[in-house]
């Protein structure tokens, strides 16, 4: 007996059959039990009933069960129809009869077919329905990641695999809480980046899940949001800490830093390109914000699992936390670290007494900076021992220790300075040598070049502030204030505003863009330094004047991230920087060396030697027998060249070819010659300055707190 399937039936018309035929009319007399036609839908008597209401869709109704179909009731011709005849009734299984074996097949059921028009109506054209396309692939890609969309395809997945489902489940909640545990036990150095670091027990964890057990679901949630969020902003901070540490030798300060973020991208375009360092910022933004999301997410769900599962988490919770007081108790350590860590309160104490600490050196070293030595002294009674010399104070970037002492740059460094001695004896200068220990690692040169200048110790930017916008007495500005000297500075550089020109007391400035230079950037670098010195010569050194001159040179070619490294050329062929276009253009990319450790030290010391090298050969090319030169470095270059725990002593040299220069220094104990001795004296950078002005003279006189 075929199964019958749900009628279509539309106002005005007759229902189809099983097989979607028009039934014949019904013959008069009983109905066999196999045969009886299904019950059609009698006409709506408009003039009583009213307006018809349309019969239910056939797909949206249950199929009739085959039983129930057969005992229906043939409808009377002039009945309404009962509402009930078009809801799909509930089966009974036991209304079913058993099929008869000799029953003929079933056939095919047939396509519906649509309702007869009336006869009174003419029918209407079917209209051509145009094929729609399908949607384009990104579109249907988009809504199928829409989140409803995906929900409703994980719910589907669920309910099709469900012990892989609760498998993923627990997956999920076991990262969560290995994100939660990592980030809670976080190190902020790179050298603290070992297994049993992460092998501890955080009794931060502890507290947390105490507190997220107690709570109802809803402020649980919010806790863990908050909390998430919170834990996402210190991992933050000691990510940024890493790579501070890495670069510039200390943590990141949440107060005096944010705008080293901004020269970071500065030097990131200049190295490897605008586009690079835009896609560096926004990456940096979005990891920002995914890991404050994760962090959320993370500890939301940990919360859940706690909040579902009370009494198991709370048993698993006094268990651990008596495991962690014992360790605490015994002290018990896995290579150096104590299992039972308290690491994130450490974190968060430590940054909350640097941001103390910065606030109140901010009150302390204004008093500092007020006090002078030599503020009150007069121009008449600074350096007279030096009048008439020609005095050039030159900073060689990032020259430090590690460039005589380290073993992969010591050999060329080292050479290179021992041929420059020799070479500079021969035109008739001596040099002297000694260490010093600059107030900035890794970067941060205007940092070290103020701490020398000023005498005081500039070691964050607050500091460099406040020195800068007083009126401390510099070198440069102790010259000019005799009024016996003229001063300027030459900064390739400097690419914009650099109001500081006035507290150096320079009459007059240089920077990238005014010495004429018409070659191509070494990197970072905006011109070779051999280009920088003899822009000296012929924009100022060179010139005849009444007054001799104090210069503030700045030479960049040894700045990170050291290549391509510029190559000597003859001096005569300089002009205007074109001819140093092939060298670059051959020269070593940033990125093949700027991962690689070797190769930056390498290049690194392939620079000093560059720096050196053109220093060295300008003064046996120009320098008389009244030029001073006083060269240093500003600073250690990077962990990556310099080695994790490196010094901060820089060289420092006095070359003079007046005997009585270096006479005056005589009892610094320095070394003799551009290459200062292992066991050279070693003092603060910001301690020269004192030590410079009284050697040539000068007589203290200081000014009030």
């Amino acid at each position: 007996m075929p199964q019958h399937t749900s009628t279509r039936q539309s106002s005005g018309t007759t229902g189809a059959s099983e097989h979607g035929v028009p039934p014949s009319p019904p013959e008069a007399g009983p109905t066999s039990h196999e045969d009886k036609p299904e019950p059609t839908a009698p006409k709506a008597d408009t003039s009583a009933a009213g307006p018809t209401k349309s019969a239910e869709p056939a797909e949206h109704r249950s199929p009739e069960p085959e039983a129930e179909a057969k005992a229906a009731p043939k409808p009377k011709a002039d009945a309404a129809p009962d509402p009930a005849e078009h809801r799909s009734p509930e089966p009974e299984a036991d209304a079913a009869p058993e099929p008869k074996a000799d029953t003929t097949p079933e056939p095919e059921p047939a396509e519906p077919q649509p309702p007869k028009p009336k006869a009174d109506a003419a029918p209407e054209p079917a209209e051509p329905t145009a094929a729609v396309p399908p949607p384009p692939l990104p579109l249907r890609v988009l809504r199928a990641l829409r989140p409803r969309a995906v929900r409703q395809g994980f719910r589907r997945w669920q309910g099709a695999h469900p012990a892989g489902a609760r498998v993923l489940s627990l997956a999920v909640t076991v990262l969560a809480l290995l994100l939660v545990v990592v980030a809670l036990l976080l190190p902020n150095k790179w050298e603290q980046f070992e297994v049993a670091a992460f092998t501890r027990i955080p009794v931060e964890a502890l507290l947390g899940a105490a507190l997220l057990l107690v709570l109802p679901r809803r402020a649980r949630v919010v806790v863990a949001v908050l909390g998430g969020v919170a834990l996402g902003v210190l991992t933050v901070l000691n990510l940024t800490d890493i790579e501070f540490n890495e670069y510039l030798g200390r943590s990141f300060n949440v107060i005096l830093d944010w705008q080293l973020l901004d020269d970071a991208q500065s030097y990131l375009a200049d190295t490897l390109g605008g586009t690079v360092a835009r896609l560096a910022a926004v990456g940096v933004v979005l990891l920002v914000l995914a890991v404050l999301a994760v962090m959320a997410l993370s500890v939301v769900r940990v919360g859940g699992f706690l909040g579902r599962h009370k009494t198991r988490s709370t048993r698993g919770l006094l268990l651990v936390s008596a495991l962690w007081m014992l360790c605490s108790t015994l002290d018990v350590q896995v290579s150096g670290f104590p299992v039972a860590s308290e690491h994130t309160v450490t974190m968060i104490k430590y940054r909350e007494k640097g941001v103390r600490a910065t606030l109140q050196d901010e009150r302390d070293f204004a008093r500092t900076a007020r006090a002078d030595a030599f503020g009150d002294t007069p121009g008449s009674q600074l350096v007279p021992d030096l009048r008439g010399k020609d005095m050039i104070f030159t900073f060689i970037e990032s020259y430090g220790r590690s460039a005589i002492e380290d073993p992969i740059m010591a050999p060329g460094v080292n050479e290179t300075l021992d041929v420059s001695t020799q070479t500079l004896a021969k035109a008739g200068f001596h040099a002297k040598s000694g260490w010093l220990t600059s107030a900035t690692y890794g970067g941060g040169s205007w940092l070290g070049h103020s701490t020398f200048m000023s005498g005081l110790w500039v070691d964050n930017q607050n500091r460099y502030r406040t020195v800068t916008s007083g009126d401390r007495l510099t070198l440069t500005e102790a010259f000019r204030k005799t009024g016996a000297w003229d001063t300027v500075g030459i900064m390739p550089g400097v690419q914009k505003g650099w109001p500081e020109a006035k507290w150096y007391g320079l009459d007059k400035v240089y920077n990238a863009f005014q010495m004429g230079y018409q070659g191509p950037k070494f990197s970072w670098s905006t011109m070779p330094d051999q280009y920088a010195l003899e822009a000296l010569q012929r924009l100022e050194h060179g010139k005849k004047r009444d007054k001799p001159l104090a210069s503030f040179v700045i030479l960049t070619s040894s700045h990170q991230p050291w290549a391509p490294v510029p190559e000597m050329v003859d001096w005569d062929e300089v002009g205007d920087g074109s001819v140093f276009r092939g060298i670059e253009a051959a020269g070593t990319r940033p990125a093949d060396i700027i991962t690689d450790p070797t190769r930056s030290r390498e290049e690194y010391g392939r620079s000093v030697q560059y720096s050196m090298t053109a220093l060295t050969e300008w003064m046996e090319r120009y320098a008389h027998d009244d030029t001073v030169l006083v060269v240093l470095g500003d600073h250690q270059p990077v962990a990556r060249v310099s080695g994790e725990n490196a010094s901060r002593d820089v060289p420092c040299s006095i070359v003079a070819k007046d005997p009585k220069v270096l006479e005056k220094i005589a009892d610094w104990g320095w070394s003799d010659g551009l290459r200062p001795a292992h066991d050279a004296p070693v003092w603060r950078m910001n301690s020269f300055r004192d030590r410079f002005l009284t050697a040539y003279g000068s007589t203290p006189h200081p000014t009030g707190s």
